[in-house]
């Protein structure tokens, strides 16, 4: 299979897919969310394939969303936005094959949340994770809400979010966001390490071990991701996302004014 934004290798039953958009550091633009909801949705069917290692081309894993397609964006339209981004996490969670992240520099927003939908997590000891949602007026999506409480705890999940502050790869396995940390030049020999372990293994009890664990912590996933669209949607039409994005292409700290309360009816 071929796609324009993802770059595929497959060997001995591991099936590398590289997210290829360099240029922008792997920006989650709606071309990419649904090729990588098709490719994970076509692996179901791919009886060759038995692990997936999930990673980025050149300096990042992935900046998050692409903020330039999002310049004039209204709530109708970012709900379906958001709900195409929903379409990717669910084919990850749903596959009965592991797949592992393999975060070989900076992810942020998304990339995040794209990271976390994986079954584990390994990354390159100079990379970085952020929740830079904040910095822009939005609340975090694609599933952060519901993954990042469920691993590390509300207090911590709370404050990466409210404060949007960049954590090392150590510290993100330290709070238990990531299962790994390697020496930036044998990430993908360990990360192809474990996925020829998994390849090796039981297919079937594989699968059904995801399947049962998944079942057990994200039984209501389908109901934040649905409060998440909206709430999303509100804050695309808010003056703070507007000086959020302003302010990120112009590389300035954004000004945030007072949100103003309504008046009583």
């Amino acid at each position: 299979m071929t796609y324009k934004n993802l770059q595929i290798t497959t060997h001995y039953g591991v099936c590398t897919v590289k997210l290829n958009r360099p240029e922008v550091r792997n920006a989650l633009g709606l071309e990419m969310r649904e090729e990588l909801r098709d490719f994970f949705t076509q692996m179901k069917d791919n009886n060759e394939v038995k692990v997936i290692v999930l990673t980025g081309e050149g300096k990042a894993f992935s900046a998050g969303g692409d903020l330039s397609a999002l310049k004039e964006i209204d709530a109708f339209t970012g709900r379906k936005r958001l709900q195409s981004g929903h379409e990717m996490i669910h084919s990850i969670l749903n596959l009965e094959k592991p797949v592992i992240a393999a975060i070989n520099g900076t992810a942020a927003g998304a990339g995040v949340s794209l990271a976390l939908a994986c079954d584990m997590i390994v990354a390159s000891r100079s990379s970085a994770l952020i929740q830079s949602f904040v910095k822009v007026g939005l609340i975090p999506d694609l599933g952060s809400i519901h993954f990042l409480p469920r691993l590390i705890g509300r207090h911590r999940a709370l404050e990466l979010m409210f404060l949007g502050e960049k954590i090392t790869a150590e510290q993100a396995q330290n709070i238990g966001i990531i299962n790994r940390v390697v020496e930036d030049d044998f990430l993908m020999g360990e990360v192809n390490s474990i996925a020829l372990k998994l390849a090796e293994g039981p297919d079937m009890a594989l699968g059904l071990m995801k399947k049962l664990v998944n079942k057990s912590v994200l039984t209501d996933i389908n109901d934040t991701l649905e409060l998440e669209g909206f709430a999303q949607g509100m804050c695309f039409e808010s003056d703070h996302f507007k000086e959020g994005v302003k302010a990120f292409f112009e590389k300035r700290k954004p000004q945030f004014q007072k949100t103003k309360a309504q008046a009583p009816s």
